[in-house]
Order: C-alpha cells, then structure tokens, then sequence
C-alpha cells in the first residue's frame, strides 16, 4: 500500500528526539505491502484488516508503539503489557529496531494470522 502522505507531512513538522527511531519503525511496517498507514489519534497508525499498531508521540524517553489488539498476537519477547487488549513494543534506538525487527515480524505475522491473510 505504500507511504501516506499525510503521514510524511505529519513526519515533517514533528519535532521529537527519537524522530529518526520512529521512521525505522515506520519503515519496518512499510516493507510488507498489505499494511497501509494513516494518521489515527494524532499518530501514525498502521492498518490491514483493522488497527494494528499506532506509534505515541507523547514518550520522549523511547518509541513507544501501541499493538491495539497484542492480547490476540499470542507471546513476543518484545510484547510489554498484561491487559486484556493491548501490548506496547519499545525502541530506544535505531540498534533497537534493528534488534527487535524479527519480533515486530512475528508480532506483523501473528497479525495477519489472526486477520486470516
């Protein structure tokens, strides 16, 4: 589906220390072609079949990325959280991604399991 270019010009005017992070974890979504994105409560939000993800630019201290539905995505070392609906991923930094892009594929592959695609 591509890059969004309400969610560029939404990249664009963000000032945040972890910018740079945050694109990475976008560019981990964008490299599967089902997943589309959007901005979605003020933040970029990744989509197929539903909401799967939505990064929070409120955390300055680390990338902060909301699974809306991680409960279902069964385990991922990477999942925080024990609620009944949604897990968190953090990124401290770009290595971070890099060390944690085979648990955001499995968390991508768990959804689209769920998603029946």
């Amino acid at each position: 589906m591509g890059r969004n270019p309400e969610v560029d010009a939404w990249f664009e005017s963000l000032d945040h220390p972890l910018k740079d992070v945050m694109r990475a974890v976008r560019t981990e979504f964008l490299r599967d072609d089902r997943v589309e994105e959007a901005i979605k409560w003020k933040s970029p939000t990744f989509m197929a079949g539903g909401n799967i993800a939505s990064i929070d630019p409120k955390a300055k201290a680390h990338v902060s990325l909301m699974f809306h539905q991680g409960a279902k995505m069964g385990k991922n070392p990477s999942f925080e959280g024990g609620g009944g609906t949604v897990r968190y991923m953090r990124f401290a930094d770009a290595g971070d991604v890099r060390r944690k892009r085979g648990d955001l594929r499995a968390a991508l592959t768990a959804w689209f399991a769920i998603k029946g695609g």
